[in-house]
């Protein structure tokens, strides 16, 4: 199979790249090369490659011909430093994947993954002891600044207990990226709809592995802390640490790819599905932190109590579905993978993802 990989130079669209492949597919790498992500003199990837914005029609549809799919990682990531970097998340997110999905209409291009995130849903699932499952609403400043970090039941107060969260809940995004997200997911339902297409969304979460981008306010938080390591410092866990996330080693999510990718084409036309894409593996960041502090060799994290208020507390995947109708497990285990990853090669500083 012949696929285009947009992103396909960035951190999970490389590995992407190595496995497509690994396993005798033609990827076909699309990559802006822009400097704020590839600062210096970037090396064109191992593999057939095209130098061109995702929001360039002309160049995608040079791009795309002879190509079976398009595998879609061009992005800009995180929660950025404050809102002024809402255009150009909107720009690059919703602009750029709408101009994709026009050219691949227009070039009769019916089979799309898509990059999405676990930041869709906000809040993860929770459920209170005297009200069953309730959705808490966005986090109070004042509660924050007190260090009251736990959502609470909107009925009787009571502190919530978190768990999985499935691909049927309510979405929630709270902040611009997680807007961005959500938005993309709906381009490409609406695509699907329209042309007769086949659309997967595998929502990430926490990724991490070797060439993350180091020293950068648009990188997850495993990021953060390994370059703080890098320059002898102690990561700076925010809140309290007890905030639980699903890390995935990227080359589990680059098998997420393929598996979707394999099993598209027997998926029926004019549909779009998400799946959750992670480890199973619920820790809170403060566990991160130390076991990836001390697979390094220190210095040992510190709890600042600081928060962002785009944070959300407690979110964590029910991956049961991507399992059951794609095939997919994780190979790469929490323990072994932040082992490996404390002393993996980063990437250069950068400032927007691609």
């Amino acid at each position: 199979m012949r696929v285009l990989v947009t992103g396909g130079a960035g951190f999970i669209g490389s590995h992407i790249v190595t496995a497509l492949t690994s396993a005798g597919h033609e990827p076909v790498v699309y990559d802006a090369l822009l400097p704020a992500a590839h600062p210096g003199d970037p090396s064109p990837p191992d593999a057939e490659f095209i130098h061109g914005d995702v929001r360039d029609a002309d160049t995608l549809g040079e791009a795309l011909r002879g190509v079976d799919a398009v595998c879609h990682q061009a992005a800009m990531v995180g929660l950025g430093k404050d809102f002024a970097d809402a255009p150009d998340y909107v720009s690059c997110n919703d602009q750029g994947t709408a101009v994709l999905l026009a050219v691949m209409a227009r070039m009769k291009k019916n089979r799309l993954v898509q990059a999405g995130s676990m930041v869709v849903y906000g809040e993860g699932r929770y459920s209170c002891p005297s009200h069953g499952v309730v959705r808490p609403g966005p986090r109070d400043v004042a509660d924050l600044e007190a260090g009251r970090f736990e959502p609470r039941c909107s009925w009787c107060g009571a502190e919530l207990e978190p768990g999985l969260v499935g691909e049927d809940s309510p979405v929630d995004p709270r902040n611009v990226y997680a807007s961005t997200k959500l938005a993309q997911e709906h381009l490409a339902a609406s695509w699907a709809r329209a042309t007769g297409g086949t659309a997967i969304s595998l929502r990430y979460h926490n990724v991490y592995g070797p060439g993350m981008p180091r020293d950068t306010p648009y990188a997850g938080v495993a990021s953060f802390f390994r370059s703080a390591l890098s320059r002898g410092e102690a990561p700076r866990v925010f809140e309290d640490g007890g905030q639980r996330r699903d890390f995935v080693h990227v080359t589990d999510v680059a098998a997420a790819n393929l598996r979707a990718l394999d099993a598209i084409a027997e998926r029926p036309e004019g549909t779009h599905a998400a799946y959750n894409t992670g480890s199973g593996e619920p820790r809170t960041v403060g566990e991160m932190a130390t076991a990836l502090a001390t697979a390094f060799g220190g210095p040992l994290p510190v709890v600042t109590g600081e928060f962002r208020l785009g944070d959300v507390r407690h979110i964590t995947a029910d991956s049961a579905r991507l399992r059951r109708e794609l095939s997919w497990a994780p190979r790469v285990g929490f323990t072994a993978g932040m082992a490996e990853f404390a002393h993996a090669p980063l990437r250069a500083s950068a400032g927007m993802a691609v």
